[in-house]
């Protein structure tokens, strides 16, 4: 007989600078991942707006802010649009797979390109190899890597240009981070086609969602994760789909509104 599921113990982090938001703090709760139903608690955790980095499930609990909402696409009902489309078709000579997740030198090359390219000085920018195996590695639910590399040649390995650690969940996958080769300026898009490709597997895995992770209304860094509709925003009373006026300006109150 296995043992009883026992209720997780939650944790609460220290204040620390926002960095969606200048001037303001973030807190996190948060909980372990492990043991034999780990898996289960992190599927449950995901459904109300938990995310997972290594053994740790965590979500914003910010004092007076609720600005960070989780979302989700519906993988069943998404159709690309004419620009998604487009890129689909400039990226279609790409070598995907889905790999163990397991860190290599060429990833962690990539990753460091990336956050120079996209995000330099931010919280990640000190990662060393040990960091970035153990981002990867230490997982103890369901994880794998997908690349994405340029074709083969002469039977050698294409270049590996794109890759997202993703996890696994009962009712979808759930990109925990991913990274590209921002500088290619033949391969422009590929954070877009990344999240098209995992939408597409969602869907061929039988999986009714992709969770985004946390969106900022009017934050210009979170936008682009609304492009893919329909999108499912979590609120208190529940998952319900974004419309449109939802990003309509007129309708998006002052932050100080907010946050208030």
């Amino acid at each position: 007989m296995s043992a009883p599921f026992r209720f997780p113990r939650f944790f609460v982090t220290s204040p620390s600078p926002c960095p969606y938001l200048p001037g303001r703090l973030e807190r996190k709760v948060f909980t372990e991942l492990n043991g034999p139903h780990a898996s289960e608690l992190n599927d449950a955790l995901g459904r109300i707006g938990f995310r997972r980095s290594q053994s740790v499930a965590y979500r914003p609990s910010c004092a007076g802010c609720s600005a960070c909402v989780s979302v989700r696409v519906v993988a069943d009902d998404f159709r690309a649009n004419a620009t998604q489309r487009k890129l689909i078709r400039r990226h279609s000579d790409l070598d995907i797979s889905a790999c163990k997740a397991w860190a290599t030198d060429e990833q962690f090359d990539l990753l460091r390109r990336y956050l120079a390219s996209r995000h330099p000085g931010g919280g990640m920018a000190g990662m060393d190899e040990g960091d970035y195996a153990d981002m990867i590695e230490q997982s103890p639910v369901n994880s794998f890597v997908v690349e994405y590399r340029e074709p083969s040649v002469d039977g050698r390995r294409g270049r590996l240009v794109g890759a997202c650690l993703t996890d696994q969940q009962a009712d979808g996958l759930s990109m925990i981070y991913s990274f590209f080769d921002a500088a290619h300026e033949d391969r422009p898009g590929l954070g877009n086609l990344i999240i098209i490709d995992h939408i597409r597997r969602a869907r061929a895995l039988g999986l009714p969602y992709v969770y985004l992770g946390y969106w900022v209304k009017g934050s210009d860094r979170m936008a682009y994760k609304t492009r893919y509709r329909p999108i499912e925003v979590l609120g208190p009373s529940g998952w319900t789909v974004m419309s449109d006026d939802d990003l309509t300006p007129s309708r998006l109150p002052a932050l100080a509104d907010e946050l208030a």
